[in-house]
């Protein structure tokens, strides 16, 4: 499967990370191509260079007067033909992998959190320090975690998202007084999207049971879609 893998952002290590992805994805066969081009790489995913599309990144508005210094450099809306292909491309059968930031991305796109399952939300949304962190697993019997335990890794543990209802994590992770949803697959149409939320830097990377869930989530991917998917 060739995969377009869309980098690239405000604070993270996205050169080394989108590395490290690109690595592990040759092990169940998918071949990675990295860029911080969206637009062009969408428009190329959408006319068929690409079966995949990850995105490891972190573009949005910078709207908060925080992030003012950084905002000319970094600040980005997807344009609206953009969204269009990027929708569409999964619609008819693509697949896409969205990495920890991704569910920051695109805050002035409504429909994004429909096709990825959650988003950001700037009120209440947040997550402890980078540090070691617990993470559970909350669907022992799906096959992306089935025998893998419960883990530890140092990351970013996401929480307090703006979640569809019908989602169905299969890691969770607790702070803030409830445990936060970490790793989903769902349908798109005849496609097929799945979001991760760890994923900050190498340290994420370095874990043996982080590296398998992500091995059996990207073959997952690659698997063909079957009639009663495609139900979006």
């Amino acid at each position: 499967m060739r995969n377009l893998c869309l980098s690239g952002g405000f604070a993270h290590p996205f050169d080394d990370t989108s590395a490290a992805l690109a690595d592990l994805l040759t092990e169940v066969g998918i071949d990675t191509e990295i860029t911080e081009d969206l637009e062009t790489g969408i428009a190329r995913s959408a006319a068929g260079e690409f079966e995949m599309v990850t995105l490891n990144l972190l573009r949005w508005r910078m709207l908060a007067d925080r992030f003012a210094p950084h905002r000319q450099a970094l600040a980005y809306q997807l344009p609206a033909v953009t969204r269009a292909q990027l929708t569409e491309f999964v619609r008819r059968g693509g697949r896409l992998l969205a990495m920890h930031a991704a569910s920051i991305c695109f805050d002035d796109w409504e429909q994004w959190w429909e096709l990825l399952g959650a988003r950001w939300n700037w009120e209440r949304s947040g997550h402890p320090p980078l540090g070691r962190m617990q993470v559970r697993i909350t669907a022992p019997h799906h096959p992306l975690v089935a025998g893998v335990g419960d883990f530890e890794v140092v990351d970013e543990a996401y929480g307090f998202l703006d979640e569809q209802p019908d989602l169905e994590p299969l890691l969770t992770s607790a702070h803030g007084g409830r445990d936060h949803p970490l790793l989903w697959v769902r349908p798109f149409g005849a496609g097929r999207v799945a979001y991760d939320a760890l994923g900050h830097d190498l340290q994420s990377y370095d874990s043996p049971q982080h590296r398998e869930i992500l091995r059996r989530t990207a073959a997952w991917l690659t698997e063909p879609t079957v009639p009663e998917e495609g139900r979006r």
